[in-house]
């Protein structure tokens, strides 16, 4: 009698077990109304922020226009135009010798620091990570003045010690190629630090065998780093760069501190696209022709990402071989 009780089914649990799956369709379709809720107000911002000045911009690109006054259509004559204005292309060709300048320099700095925050001997390391972020976390325009200070022609820091060593001073104003270094060392000095905790999160995810299996076979630091740590970092490093690249397209603030006017200084050796286009829309009230900027950067920054992701994906197919 007991083996017959035992083998029965108990009626109480097969019902309870034959309503857990209506119950949790129904709390699973309660829950994603709340859901839908919750994130509404991130699409809500994007629609109104994001979207609609996009759609805006792209509309008034094709118009002579003037808010305050008439609104002529003129269809692509705003981008015929930039393509042959000399200003665009100059700010083109300075804004990616500041972006080569900051990025590589601060992708090779960043690995480093992020090595040196990955060692287990390391004294507190939540200290030394906190600090790297204290840079990001600093008014643009605070840095922008500070490093101006710092690389003035006469009494700048940088300039005393270049006279220090025997050469004569530097005008980081006048002189192009030293002013984007200039501006390089601002953009360098307040990433760099952000960009070595993304690596460092990276380096933290490999598995720690692989060090150890290395270490026994004889394999030096270096090694390990270029055979174990770069190849599970290139997809942070495609990250980076990508991200690194929108920023670097997009700088403001130092060049236009360091130039001290919206036209980059006074032959425009600091115009960059995003003061070109402030300048444009601004200053010249040209509002069509600075939406055909803003496009232009955005074709740009697109066709940039699609390379960086095309060659990361060739890198890591035959690392994969």
């Amino acid at each position: 009698m007991s083996n017959t009780t035992l083998r029965s089914p108990n009626p109480w649990r097969a019902s309870t077990a034959a309503s857990k799956p209506r119950k949790l369709g129904q709390l699973k379709k309660h829950e994603s109304k709340w859901a839908y809720l919750f994130i509404s107000p991130f699409f809500l911002m994007f629609l109104v922020f994001g979207l609609a000045p996009v759609i805006f911009s792209t509309y008034i690109a094709f118009f002579n226009w003037d808010p305050l006054g008439d609104t002529v259509f003129v269809g692509f004559d705003n981008f015929t135009y930039l393509a042959s204005d000399s200003r665009f292309w100059q700010a083109t060709g300075n804004t990616f010798a500041i972006w080569a300048f900051s990025t590589f320099p601060q992708m090779i700095l960043a690995l480093f620091l992020a090595s040196v925050l990955r060692n287990p001997k390391l004294r507190a390391p939540i200290f030394w990570r906190t600090l790297l972020l204290i840079p990001n976390i600093t008014s643009v325009l605070a840095v922008a003045i500070v490093f101006g200070q710092l690389f003035g022609r006469d009494f700048g820091m940088f300039n005393v010690l270049i006279g220090f060593l025997g050469f004569s001073h530097v005008d980081f104003v006048s002189n192009g190629p030293a002013g984007y270094i200039a501006i390089a060392t601002m953009i360098t000095w307040r990433w760099v630090g952000y960009n070595s905790l993304i690596f460092l999160a990276a380096m933290l995810a490999i598995p720690n065998e692989l060090y150890e299996s290395a270490e026994l076979d004889g394999a030096s630091r270096w090694q390990q780093f270029r055979y174990i740590t770069l190849p599970g970092l290139r997809n942070t490093i495609t990250f980076v760069i990508i991200v690194g690249t929108i920023g670097g397209l997009q700088v403001f603030a130092e060049p236009l501190t360091l130039a001290g006017n919206f036209n980059g200084g006074d032959s425009r050796q600091f115009s960059t696209l995003t003061l070109f286009l402030f300048e444009q829309m601004f200053v010249e009230q040209k509002y069509g022709y600075a939406a055909a900027i803003g496009i232009a950067i955005t074709v740009i920054v697109l066709i940039i990402s699609l390379i960086n992701f095309m060659l990361t994906r060739r890198i890591a197919s035959e690392g994969a071989k």
